[in-house]
């Protein structure tokens, strides 16, 4: 309709009169018309001129009805009104059933549910454990290994995950890892009443299936969204990951008083196999093969890509990448970030039990309520990351401001706890620490991708897996500590130094351009 106001407005359609005569009945004819034959829909362009609309005049119908008989033919379509102006016009995309979702959105939930299970999937032995070494009679020292022995398979197949994502795809890398983790899980209590070594070889596998989630993730969204959405696009999926935490923490207890143990693990791992057939149905690896994606989202997506200009598929070196001072910044970010995460999740608990004498079997508010507040905030931190890049600002700048507020945050909190006289204030404490650590996930985690989008998922394997051995020896460290010097306010500190310490590293060396192409 805005194109007839302005041919009216210029003289090129004079009002309607009378209704003429069969003769002039002439029907509107359009000057192009295309039919687009993409695979995903039967669309019709059109483009609209004033000199087609001055036609009605010799037409016997009324405005009305001209406009209603072309809306019939637009319904299935995208009409281009230019008003005789190339290169200017509004396009009004319309599609029946309501407002379309677009694929990145898909893509995003779709990662974040998975992220939701492989972390909910963790949990589910957590809980299941207490239960467990009371029906087999296993010492607390045992425990400590069969917890510990997810993280045998998970060290090596972080750095191997992300090797095989960059090759083969996120997709088939991803779907393979949700299938064996949740077979593990499945498996999980055959294997305990089986025998010990069939235990711990199942944890393992569970481990060594779930280690490639991260780099995969790293791969897979960089190829979807342009560089000011991918923040917000990690923020989402990590968002999901620390969901899984609240979730099966809350659910695990009631599912298992309802089905028992046995059904609990085959409860958990159905929704694995449920997730895997709409991944592998629905999600492509790349924007491109996707058979349902637009046009516009496509240009999109490609144009805010960082594209390597190099044509080899040869992995950068060992020795090179530890000649870039670029790559030891975010080697410090994660090994400090995991030493400090490690610290609060394992620990804790420990912390509040014997310095307040807190039972947080009856408060399961207290392991809901930090993860909670930490998924929120990650999405906080990726959206806030993607304002600013779109708002002009470096992302060499962007990177170290969320990366500071990752670390600051979390280093200041801990140092307050000495100061803390309730639990109460504690707990606060510790959620403000947990909710500002996952600002991270807009720094050192996406600067990865910045740094050396075409190697994503081998770089963020590899620093993952230095991280994880900082998680080990952090979590190990925290009891020997303890019992040395007899408080935890003193580990708690040295975590805390290791922060700034780290914030004042990355700030000083790390960037946002592209190193490795």
């Amino acid at each position: 309709m805005a194109a007839i106001s302005r041919c009216l407005a210029n003289g090129s359609l004079s009002p309607l009169s009378s209704p003429t005569t069969k003769h002039h009945r002439s029907r509107l004819r359009i000057l192009s018309s295309a039919v687009r034959s993409s695979s995903d829909s039967n669309k019709i362009k059109i483009n609209l001129s004033c000199s087609d609309l001055s036609k009605w005049n010799s037409s016997g119908l009324s405005i009305d009805e001209r406009w209603r008989e072309r809306r019939r033919d637009e319904t299935a379509g995208v009409v281009q009104c230019s008003a005789g102006l190339e290169g200017i016009g509004e396009r009004v995309a319309r599609q029946r059933g309501g407002v379309a979702i677009s694929e990145r959105a898909k893509v995003v939930a779709m990662m974040a549910l998975v992220m939701l299970l492989c972390n909910a999937d963790r949990v589910v032995m957590s809980v299941a454990v207490v239960p467990l070494a009371a029906q087999y009679g296993w010492s607390s020292s045992f425990v400590g290994i069969v917890q510990s022995s997810f993280l045998w398979g998970y060290v090596i197949s972080s750095m191997v995950g992300g090797t095989l994502a960059d090759r083969y795809g996120g997709k088939r890398v991803m779907a393979c890892a949700a299938a064996l983790w949740s077979l593990a899980t499945f498996l999980t209590p055959l294997a305990a009443h089986k025998s010990t070594a069939a235990l711990l070889a199942v944890r393992a596998l569970f481990g060594l299936a779930e280690g490639v989630a991260f780099p995969t993730m790293s791969t897979f969204l960089p190829r979807w969204f342009p560089t000011h959405e991918r923040a917000t696009a990690v923020g989402i999926s990590m968002a999901g990951f620390h969901l899984g935490n609240v979730i099966s923490f809350l659910a695990t207890p009631i599912i298992m008083s309802s089905i028992g143990i046995n059904g609990t693990f085959a409860f958990f791992a159905s929704l694995g196999y449920a997730w895997l057939c709409v991944w592998l149905l629905f999600i492509s690896n790349e924007p491109h093969d996707s058979p349902h994606i637009s046009q516009a989202e496509l240009e999109l997506i490609q144009a805010g890509r960082t594209e390597s200009k190099s044509k080899s598929n040869k992995f950068p070196s060992l020795k090179l990448l530890m000649s870039k001072i670029q790559m030891w910044a975010i080697v410090v970010a994660n090994v400090v970030n995991n030493w400090g995460y490690f610290v609060l999740l394992s620990w804790m608990p420990v912390y509040f039990k014997t310095v307040y004498d807190v039972n947080l079997k009856q408060a399961a508010w207290f392991s809901a309520i930090p993860w909670a507040v930490m998924a929120l905030s990650g999405y906080v931190a990726g959206a806030s990351a993607d304002f600013l890049i779109k708002s002009g600002f470096s992302v060499t700048l962007v990177r170290k401001i969320v990366q500071s507020i990752g670390f600051v945050g979390p280093g200041v909190a801990l140092l307050c706890l000495s100061f803390a006289k309730t639990p109460a204030v504690a707990a606060l404490l510790m959620t403000i620490a947990l909710s500002l650590s996952s600002f991270s996930q807009a720094g050192y985690f996406c600067n990865v991708q910045d740094v050396a989008p075409k190697y994503a998922g081998s770089l963020h394997g590899i620093t993952n897996g230095i991280g994880t051995v900082a998680a080990i020896i952090s979590t190990i460290g925290t009891g020997y500590f303890v019992q040395w010097l007899g408080s935890f306010q003193a580990f708690l500190t040295l975590t805390a130094v290791l922060y700034f310490s780290a914030t004042v590293f990355y700030n000083l060396y790390a960037t946002g351009d592209l190193i490795f192409s």
